[in-house]
């Protein structure tokens, strides 16, 4: 292993704590990046054939129309001297470094990274403050993967959306005031339950103002629940799985990662939660605060289960929240979420627009940069409306006529007309896994064919296609040759076979990976490009092994219901081990009034809430308080009794029988075959601690 990539391998190791809590934002910079050095080894730069396809999105695609240049540096007022913002003390990490991605702004033209998604990663190095609105509206943009928006009121600031980390608010905070005079938050806007638009609230208000009343904290109904649940069940895979979505072990090169579609990457700091204390409940709901005019706009199930837009009548403003950005957004999320719904979600936007569309005059967001002038606006809204209707129409319409969910990605395509518009482009979504996902939607993962229903594992196919093919050196002369013809996706066809068959084949897993890269070089979505190229590096190197990731916060512990939490432990049950066991447990948290059964039977454990079993084998009373620091991992239910603060009464080998039961998910688990880490293992985690997704939820 070189030195290069030893220091980058440690760098990882080290990053990879900070990266979980944030949902992939730790900093893994490279030297060579100014250079336009590969940070890899055993990395390959752009073939003639990526190069040709480079050079014709270039030529193809409208670059002569710059207006979000023009509007993404509208309003500059000043920039921070620093590039990096550290985080609180105890993280002992660097939350964020603009700086990391400066070899964008050279002038160069890179062909290992598709044209449009060069340009969008340019739009998102804007950093510093901005105006919007003059006198009224300002941004802090490039400061983490959301903006920071200062909305001024009589007395002082409405701020929408507190970005990922504390650190990073507060640093957002501190520059405003620097530059504009010092202001107090006189309340705060979560326009929906993802992290990066919540998880600095701590570095912009202090909870006991908001407790007292003195700030608002404003947030869509159905916030908390989603806010804190909605990663829970398949965290641990969604973490995993986030490695590529998101790039985490690919320094911040021409060759790695370059973007993350809606600004550069997320904060690795200290994300909270301040629940909020009034909610928007009605489909449109009106409220001043400090002499500030807003129209709330409830738009669930769009980009988030709980999210809302906001109108401000007197300002001719249009806060568009994440569901009308740069990009078009993900339907399905490559690290796993519960696919959206692109026809509401188009719905949602022509409602805006049929109720503001007229009036407004600056549309801004919290990604992405602002839109100005109406007729401006009224198109960016009618074009993204159309891509998420047509994608919607257009997939059932192939679907109607027989193409299948493992077709649509190479049938789908965007019209000329939409083609030619950059607010159509699907940097954070694909046309690819985005058609799919419209199909899964309604039809389900099967396309018809028996086949298809119950499928052989990879594993146990892939000898019989090798066997069939004449052995591994037959797969790899071929996959050469295919590699040498530019046909990437055909090759990966067959050697990703030989991958599974031979999972110890390292000539086999280099060529995917040079397959595999190849293919990253030329998407346009950057978590696409991420996939390909996070599965490369871990089939050339395997899966970095260090600190396992952090549990979720006291704050997402606090808003945790007792119920998910209980669910998640079902899903944590190793049902071998409980084969032919049978028990009852009555669980009581006086502090909040709530009661369950927990009841262990056939292999399965289930509960009901407001309930209680007249007869149970244990009977568990703790304050719900106290019960947040076993989820959190800081007490055990043992320390809590000898405390005098949880009493069992009964048999106690009901909680005994299942804790031992319990599976403790580490995000270790190969995606790719052979990529299993040969030195030190994750440390397990307690089963009994929180373990939610670290993605954003974007």
């Amino acid at each position: 292993m070189s030195k290069l990539l030893k220091t980058l391998l440690l760098a990882l190791i080290t990053s990879i704590s900070s990266a979980y809590a944030a949902g992939g934002g730790g900093v893994v910079a490279d030297p060579g990046a100014m250079e336009g050095k590969h940070f890899d080894p055993k990395g390959k730069y752009p073939s003639t054939y990526t190069i040709n396809l480079q050079n014709l999105a270039r030529k193809s695609l409208p670059f002569e129309d710059t207006t979000d240049f023009e509007e993404a540096k509208k309003g500059f007022i000043a920039a921070p001297s620093y590039k990096q913002i550290k985080a609180e003390a105890e993280a002992g990490n660097i939350a964020w470094d603009m700086g990391s991605y400066e070899f964008l702004l050279q002038g160069k033209t890179f062909d290992s990274i598709h044209p449009s998604l060069q340009r969008q990663a340019i739009l998102n190095m804007a950093y510093g403050l901005y105006e919007v609105l003059p006198g009224k509206i300002y941004q802090v943009r490039g400061f983490d993967l959301a903006n920071i928006s200062f909305v001024k009121t009589n007395t002082g600031w409405i701020v929408f959306d507190p970005l990922t980390a504390k650190e990073t608010a507060k640093a957002a905070l501190d520059f405003i005031n620097e530059k504009l005079g010092k202001r107090p938050v006189v309340a705060v806007v979560y326009s929906h339950s993802h992290g990066d638009h919540f998880g600095g609230v701590r570095g912009v208000v202090d909870e006991a103002d908001v407790k007292s009343g003195k700030v608002k904290i404003i947030a869509p109904t159905g916030f908390m629940e989603a806010a804190v649940a909605e990663n829970v069940y398949a965290g641990n895979a969604m973490t995993r799985r986030m490695f590529f979505q998101y790039g985490v072990l690919l320094p911040r090169s021409p060759f790695g990662h370059v973007d993350q579609s809606i600004g550069k990457n997320t904060a690795a700091g200290n994300l909270g939660l301040i629940e909020p204390n009034v909610y928007i409940t009605k489909p449109f709901e009106e409220m001043v605060v400090d002499g500030v005019k807003m129209e709330f706009q409830n738009t669930p199930g769009t980009e988030a289960p709980a999210e809302m837009n906001t109108y401000f009548p007197e300002m001719k403003a249009f806060w568009a929240a994440e569901n009308i950005t740069g990009t078009i957004h993900n339907i399905y999320t490559l690290r796993g979420a519960l696919v959206r719904d692109a026809l509401a979600w188009s719905k949602n936007i022509n409602n805006a627009l049929y109720r503001y569309g007229s009036d407004v005059e600056v549309m801004f967001a919290s990604h992405s940069w602002p839109r100005f002038g109406n007729a401006r606006i009224q198109d960016i809204f009618r074009t993204q409306r159309d891509t998420y209707a047509y994608l919607n129409n257009e997939v059932l319409h192939l679907a109607n006529q027989g193409v299948t969910v493992n077709e649509v990605q190479n049938v789908y395509k965007l019209p000329e007309s939409l083609k030619n518009k950059w607010a159509a482009h699907s940097y954070h979504g694909s046309e690819e896994h985005n058609s799919r996902a419209v199909i899964n939607r309604y039809l389900g993962y099967w396309d018809g064919n028996p086949t298809t229903l119950t499928p052989l594992s990879p594993k146990d196919s892939a000898p019989l296609y090798v066997e069939m093919m004449g052995g591994s050196a037959k797969i790899i002369a071929k996959g050469k040759q295919l590699f040498n013809q530019g046909k990437y996706l055909q090759g990966t066809e067959i050697v990703n076979k030989l991958v599974y068959a031979e999972p110890n084949n390292t000539a086999a897993k280099d060529l995917l990976a040079d397959l595999f890269e190849q293919i990253g070089y030329q998407k346009e979505s950057p978590s696409v490009r991420n996939s390909f190229l996070g599965a490369a590096y871990e089939l050339r190197h395997g899966m970095p092994a260090g600190t396992p990731p952090k549990a979720s916060g006291p704050d997402m512990i606090r808003g945790m219901p007792t119920e998910s939490w209980l669910n998640s432990l079902a899903i944590a049950l190793d049902s071998k081990k409980v084969a032919g066991k049978k028990s009852v447990i009555n669980l009581i948290t006086p502090d909040n009034g709530e009661k369950f059964v927990v009841e262990l039977s056939n292999s399965t454990l289930t509960n009901i809430k407001g309930q209680q079993a007249k007869n149970p084998d244990l009977s568990i009373t703790l304050n719900r308080s106290d019960l947040n620091s076993v989820m959190g991992g800081t007490r055990s239910f043992d320390q809590l009794i000898q405390d005098g603060k949880a009493k069992f009464e009964g048999n106690r080998q009901a909680f005994d029988d299942l804790r031992s039961s319990l599976t403790s998910f580490t995000p270790d688990f190969e995606l790719m075959p052979g990529t299993k880490s040969k030195i030190t293992p994750h440390a397990a985690l307690d089963p009994l601690v929180i373990k939610e997704s670290a993605e954003l939820g974007e």
